[in-house]
């Protein structure tokens, strides 16, 4: 195992990484600390009959856009009566409290323990309905339903779509029990995937949110594994001589780039998802190579490479040719994570022995500081550019946060007794 790898993986499997961990399945609480530049006041009114459902709904609704830090929440909890549509808003009053949009309707009861769900969202300057949204549903698909209709907010106030109803993966350990789940993105529904005696790191969705690949040492050593979710049926995917790790899907799923020391040192590949033979991506490179990631467009690999004497990120063309080296400040930039957009890449930096999250654009090489550290790892980017989640260490802790491509609005997502870490966060239209 080359030196470039030995540390990297030495870093994520140190006692202090995980540290002592709660008990599997616990949700994720969230602290939400900033706010954006420039936020919408909104207000999201308690829907008419809501009392009728098992559990509250508009609260979701609130707390999925507070969450981005692109709102601002104006109180409605206390109106009297609650609107069920235009006609029983007072327009005028609430855009006096300076809200610009408000969110209101109803829930109906539907033979079979069914509820009909009926929101419209109102342009207060206009007295308009910017949106309307209708749905059936059972009790269980409350929360679903709110996170849907907080996508479907954000998106038509900001233009971005809405993450609210994507997944994340992430890794916990007790003891000697490591345990890989998923949950909603705001930490709850949690559902263990995986659960081993042995280390497991470095999920990673493929792009139609139906699987994980991930490294399990289950066989005394790094393995990448290929799991498929609605069954949870496991397939070994590398498990070639020396070490493999840090797989990442094609945009289009059919591969996985995967890092091999079968030759002895350190190298990329690219294989089938479904497994097969591995092909070297660069076939006389002298360093060590790792940590690949496709662009969303496809056209290219980034990754961590000591082919400059440290650990740096280059890219280089899915089909080959000369890597080009992307980060020169610092002399420790790993793990890069291609933003949606293709404009720009977050990665980890050492700067004054703290480990933070990074923020680069291709254009015109400005590169930000997202985070203080100090010891963050792990960045995952929202399918829609706008947060990135990570792992950190506080306290002898280990939690999950996510900071806003902007570096604005921060949140932390941790478990009341013990550590989540390697986290990842999963694609739109799950």
């Amino acid at each position: 195992m080359t030196r470039l790898l030995r540390s990297l993986l030495l870093t994520l499997l140190c006692p202090a990484f995980f540290g002592a961990v709660a008990q599997a399945a616990e949700p994720l609480s969230v602290e939400i600390v900033g706010a954006g530049a420039s936020q919408i006041p909104i207000a999201i009114a308690p829907l008419s009959s809501e009392p009728l459902l098992p559990e509250g709904l508009s609260d979701v609704v609130a707390a999925d856009l507070n969450r981005s830090g692109l709102f601002r929440l104006i109180d409605a909890s206390a109106i009297s009566p609650r609107p069920a549509d235009i006609a029983q808003l007072n327009v005028a009053e609430w855009r006096n409290r300076g809200t610009d949009a408000m969110l209101i309707g109803r829930v109906n009861p539907l033979p079979g323990g069914k509820w009909e769900i009926q929101v419209r969202l109102v342009d207060l300057a206009k007295g308009s309905q910017l949106l309307g949204l209708s749905y059936s549903i059972e009790g269980r698909q409350v929360r679903t339903t709110a996170h849907k209709i907080a996508d479907a907010v954000f998106e038509k106030l900001t233009g971005v779509p809405g993450v609210f109803s994507t997944r994340i993966a992430y890794v916990t350990r007790q003891a000697k029990r490591f345990e890989l789940l998923v949950a909603d993105a705001d930490g709850f529904n949690p559902k263990p995937v995986f659960t081993s005696a042995e280390p497991i790191i470095s999920p990673r969705w493929s792009p139609d949110g139906g699987r994980l690949a991930y490294v399990s040492f289950e066989r005394k050593k790094p393995v990448v594994v290929v799991q498929t979710l609605n069954n949870g049926q496991r397939q070994v995917v590398a498990d070639f001589r020396g070490s493999n790790s840090a797989p990442a899907w094609s945009p289009d799923g059919s591969r996985l780039a995967v890092t091999l020391t079968r030759d002895g040192s350190s190298q990329i590949y690219l294989m089938p998802a479904t497994g097969g033979v591995p092909e070297r991506l660069m076939k006389t490179s002298p360093a060590n190579d790792t940590e690949a990631m496709f662009s969303a467009d496809g056209k290219f690999i980034f990754f961590t490479s000591d082919r400059g004497g440290g650990p740096q990120v280059y890219r280089i063309a899915t089909n080959g040719g000369t890597a080009e080296r992307l980060t020169f400040e610092g002399d420790y930039n790993v793990s890069p994570r291609p933003t949606p957009d293709g404009r720009g890449f977050v990665f980890i930096q050492r700067y004054a022995g703290k480990f933070r999250v990074m923020v680069q654009d291709l254009v015109n090489r400005q590169v930000l500081p997202l985070t203080e550290g100090p010891a963050d790892e792990s960045p995952s980017l929202a399918p829609n550019g706008q947060l990135v989640l990570f792992g950190r260490l506080l306290g002898g802790r280990g939690e999950l946060s996510a900071v806003s491509i902007d570096g604005r609005t921060r949140q932390r997502l941790s478990l009341s007794a013990g550590d989540a870490r390697e986290p990842a966060w999963g694609p739109l239209g799950q």
